[in-house]
């Protein structure tokens, strides 16, 4: 039997306040995701020591411990996402119930970390209008509590003096592999349980230690001065850690081992255990796990319905209102079912199955149906484009010449792509990134008579851009007067003060027309803030929702992060400077649909029709 400590409970309040403050956007608790990997530690430590208690007591079973999970983890969570379901169908359109409907599947099978994983990072701001995302880390416990029972049995039966050193080796590795990984594939590193599995194994250390001794053989004033460490550790994390922290590598450590400081010395008789001990912290610790489950659905549905940043009051309500369906759900939902004589245990696991088989069927159907579209009327023709441009590109275009760039492209670092109209050297170039490559369809097509190319890297296109050294080695070599034509994504690139956005490009642009080209820079189309599936379809009210638009203030502040040095450039240099927006904005804004008619792909790339739009209007404007 594991001992009852009052102030676990007050570490988990701990937890998910933070978090919760953070889901809800509040600038202050900026590393209030780091919550999370407090939770890791203390189900590392308390499931363990269940484990290990049982083991002790020779009764322990696969079936009863995977029978306490079900109990624990499937009332609440089928309660929230059930609750979720009627928001869902009247709030949200297609594409985003389709997305819903999916991660309604993902959550079933205990897969949504490698889902969200798929479909965007946890910090991007689409993130926040996932009902469900909050969801990855019951993902990452679980299949962590599929495979450590199997580990603590293998290695009992046949190692068992090895147990701690193995799982050692385990946790050492997972967290090389988050420190490497926040560098290289910083989302998976976040998402994904192999490195992710260290901080669950903290808390398990803490349970092989104490399972030898019922407490830490330390005086009280270490206690005192550890447990003090512990809490300044996670608070620091709150508060000086953002989405900007490479996570969850090295950084880590600072919440885990926080947590880990606590759970081993924040006893009764110190100041932090005391006040974790209180009444406060240790009833909402009790309600924790569902105000986790509650509180990203209210946030994301309220976003869905228009809320924003500035709606500080609402957030906070809603964070009140998630900690009071939590105590409600705890009381009449989770507390019932943990208890055995509620139902019997293969009660529970039919249960869980035919429930979670719903919750399949719903997402499969939701996802097949392209998210229940029927419910609203069409506003736009056609389809977003992700696939058919690039499918046009590839099917209407040619694949640059060997003899031009095409030769050197093996040997570049970056990942290039080029295409061209006709056979030979191009008469005109876009050069930049892909806010040059979604211009090229309306271009070529409007200037027929040219052959048309692009040259485009994920990078800056300055001379001195190692990346484009080739780029540049060919357009500076060839002697043609060839028309170029310099743009980028310049709001992911630099801001206004940028010297490289002015000075780096003033020399480019000097190479260029010293080695007798044509040269025209030119702006850049609007970004939104939502992805354009939302605008396919009317929403409840009959309108294409006012997120696809931008008014012209917002309009204005996007187009001074380039237009001052692109103008200055304009001036010093001769060439002539273009913004490019017109044929989407007028005096009150800028839309992403036009007449009955989408024109971008995603938040801030051109379709088909964008493009063909948009590039005829730079065509009919380009002084060569």
């Amino acid at each position: 039997m594991v001992d009852y400590r009052r102030e676990v409970d007050g570490l988990r309040a701990l937890a998910v306040v933070p978090v919760i403050l953070f889901h809800a956007g509040f600038e202050t608790f900026g590393g209030g995701f780091v919550g999370v990997d407090v939770f890791f530690v203390i189900s590392g430590y308390l499931i363990t020591s269940i484990i290990l208690a049982e083991k002790e007591a020779g009764d322990f079973s696969l079936l009863g411990f995977y029978e306490r999970r079900v109990r624990r983890i499937l009332p609440a969570l089928f309660l929230v996402m059930a609750a979720s379901i009627p928001f869902a169908w009247a709030w949200l359109l297609p594409n985003d119930m389709k997305d819903f409907s999916r991660s309604l599947v993902a959550v079933s099978v205990f897969a949504s970390n490698v889902f969200f994983l798929r479909e965007s990072g946890y910090f991007e701001t689409a993130a926040e209008l996932k009902p469900l995302l909050h969801t990855w880390s019951l993902a990452v416990e679980e299949q962590y509590y599929l495979l450590f029972p199997l580990f603590l049995i293998l290695m009992w039966r046949f190692a068992r003096r090895w147990t701690v050193p193995a799982l050692a080796i385990i946790a050492v590795s997972s967290l090389a592999l988050a420190h490497w990984g926040v560098r290289t594939e910083p989302a998976a590193a976040f998402f994904l349980l192999p490195t992710r599995a260290w901080e669950l194994a903290i808390g398990a250390f803490i349970a092989f230690r104490f399972s030898r001794r019922r407490r830490l053989e330390v005086g009280v004033a270490t206690r005192q001065v550890g447990s003090a460490v512990g809490l300044g550790l996670i608070v620091h994390a709150v508060f000086a850690f953002s989405d900007q922290t490479p996570f969850p590598g090295l950084n880590a450590l600072v919440p885990t081992v926080g947590a880990a400081l606590i759970i081993l010395m924040a006893t009764p008789d110190t100041l932090v255990g005391r006040m974790l001990a209180t009444r406060a912290f240790v009833g909402v610790g009790l309600i924790s796990y569902s105000a986790y489950l509650w509180h990203q659905p209210l946030f994301a549905f309220a976003r869905h319905g228009g809320a924003g940043a500035s709606d500080v009051a609402l957030f906070v309500a809603l964070a009140v209102l998630s900690l009071l369906l939590a105590y409600l759900s705890w009381r009449f939902v989770e507390q019932p079912i943990r208890r055995r004589s509620f139902l019997t245990r293969r009660g529970v696991f039919s249960a869980g199955l035919v429930l979670s088989a719903a919750f399949i069927v719903f997402g499969y159907v939701g996802n097949k149906t392209k998210g229940f579209e029927g419910r609203f009327e069409r506003a736009v023709r056609g389809d977003i484009g992700y696939v058919e441009f690039q499918r046009h590109l590839d099917q209407e275009f040619l694949d640059c010449e060997p003899g031009a760039i095409a030769d050197q492209a093996l040997r570049w670092k970056g990942s290039l792509r080029c295409k061209q109209s006709k056979p030979g050297l191009p008469d005109l170039v876009l050069l930049g990134d892909s806010h040059a490559e979604h211009l090229f369809i309306g271009l070529a097509e409007a200037k027929a008579d040219l052959n048309v190319a692009y040259y485009i890297l994920d990078g800056l296109p300055y001379e001195s851009n190692p990346q484009y050294r080739a780029i540049f080695d060919e357009l500076l070599g060839n002697r043609r007067p060839q028309g170029i034509v310099l743009t980028m994504h310049y709001a992911a690139r630099a801001n206004a003060d940028d010297a490289r956005l002015g000075d780096e490009m003033m020399r480019t642009v000097a190479r260029l027309v010293d080695a007798g080209k044509k040269v025209a820079v030119v702006g850049d189309v609007p970004r939104y803030p939502v992805d354009p599936g939302i605008c396919v379809f009317r929403g409840r009210s009959g309108a294409i929702p006012a997120a696809c638009s931008l008014s012209a203030p917002e309009a204005d502040a996007q187009r001074r992060v380039y237009r001052p040095a692109l103008t200055r450039l304009s001036r010093e240099t001769g060439v002539p400077y273009l913004d490019i927006d017109a044929p989407l904005c007028n005096e009150s804004g800028c839309s992403m649909v036009l007449g009955d008619a989408i024109l971008y792909r995603d938040n801030n790339h051109l379709n088909i029709p964008g493009s063909r739009l948009v590039g005829s209007h730079l065509a009919g404007r380009l002084p060569f």
